[in-house]
């Protein structure tokens, strides 16, 4: 029999007792049983004998030796500094885990991983990280024919999301406590749904204060292919920054946002201890600053943008992720229908949709079926 492990195909079978299972590192099911038929009728004609068990690496020496390098190498500087490298750090220092073989590690032992961190001090959403880059590391296991199986990773309750939504009154208070940098940065997430990364990394020559009526920025940086794209300001967004233009001398390039930093520019850590002042002073519940693009983009669903568009401004990469922000009601629905009217499939205007939008007239054929 062959099954389905990731991505790639496995197969197994019994010979003379003893269980033959192995991968076939291939995504194709038809090469797979191919390959199964071929060690039967090899061990059949006893060209081979019974293979020995392949040797299941450690999950520190298979992070160190193949992982490690596959994730600097295919994801941007920043994810893997930022994300894999720290969670990887934090699995190899943990040896009851990171001296265990792939197949050895179970659910209780993730758990005492997840216990062990959360005993350093660590916050929920960082034990989180950790246990999301394990999880990620056995799965990409599975797809390399390295392990069959894994165990359920649970994480943590009580994480601090992401996903808040901000109210108009909330917004208000925040920007009113905060100081003149984080209140500008802040209304620039609120109303662009830009990505922190993106809007401290703007530069004077991807805006353009021509386009459009109120001028357009580029973002040129993002974590996807989609997220290069070209935003429309609005009038606080376009005071905000041509305030700060002016205030430099209206240069033709540099950052947008310079910062006394490593890079040029405002940095995450630059902001933090700002953010929570402003979160006091406010009164405002807690909340990250990331939830200011969720705000924007729940706003804009809730305004009766379409999925494509909205994945067009946020740079989604799939309208999957997109599509949460969407929920269009009935009335949005019938107006649709309205709107597309019966010419589109041939018919008359007359005897497909009503002038009176919600109101759908069947054709005599249907209405008689």
């Amino acid at each position: 029999m062959i099954y389905k492990r990731g991505k790639v195909y496995w197969y197994k079978f019994v010979y003379n007792g003893e269980t033959i299972r192995e991968s076939t590192r291939q995504g194709n099911d038809r090469v797979a049983r191919e390959m199964e038929a071929a060690h039967k009728t090899s061990l059949a004609k006893g060209e081979v004998g019974l293979r020995e068990k392949k040797t299941i690496p450690s999950l520190g020496a298979f992070c160190q030796k193949r992982f490690a390098p596959w994730a600097e190498s295919t994801t941007s500087l920043k994810t893997w500094r930022d994300f894999y490298r720290v969670g990887l750090l934090a699995i190899q220092a943990y040896s009851p885990l990171a001296n265990l073989r792939l197949d050895a590690i179970t659910t209780e032992r993730v758990a005492a991983f997840a216990s062990h961190r959360q005993a350093q001090g660590m916050k929920v959403a960082t034990v989180n990280a950790s246990l999301r880059i394990l999880r990620r590391v056995l799965h990409v296991a599975i797809e390399w024919g390295e392990l069959e199986k894994m165990p359920k990773i649970k994480l943590l309750p009580g994480e601090t999301h992401r996903d808040r939504v901000i109210t108009p009154d909330e917004e208000a208070r925040y920007l009113a406590a905060a100081p003149p940098l984080l209140a500008d940065v802040a209304t620039v997430f609120c109303d662009t749904g830009l990505r922190p990364e993106e809007c401290y990394r703007l530069v004077w020559d991807s805006i353009t204060w021509a386009n459009g009526r109120n001028g357009t920025l580029m973002v040129t940086h993002g974590k996807t292919k989609a997220a290069r794209r070209v935003l429309p300001m609005t009038p606080r967004v376009r005071h905000i920054l041509e305030t700060r233009w002016q205030a430099a001398g209206m240069p033709e390039d540099g950052w947008a946002w310079p910062a006394p930093t490593k890079s040029g520019h405002v940095e995450p850590s630059g902001v933090k201890k700002q953010h929570r002042k402003a979160l006091a002073l406010s009164k405002v519940r807690p909340f990250v600053l990331y939830s200011l693009r969720h705000t924007f983009l729940t706003r804009l669903g809730q305004s009766g943008c379409d999925v494509w568009t909205l994945a067009r401004i946020a740079g989604h990469n799939s309208i999957g992720i997109s599509a949460r922000y969407v929920h269009p009601n009935e009335d949005a629905v019938l107006t649709a229908m309205a709107r597309l009217g019966g010419h589109n499939f041939g018919h008359s205007a007359g005897n497909a949709v009503s002038a009176n939008p919600g109101t759908l007239l069947l054709s005599p054929a249907i209405r008689e079926g």
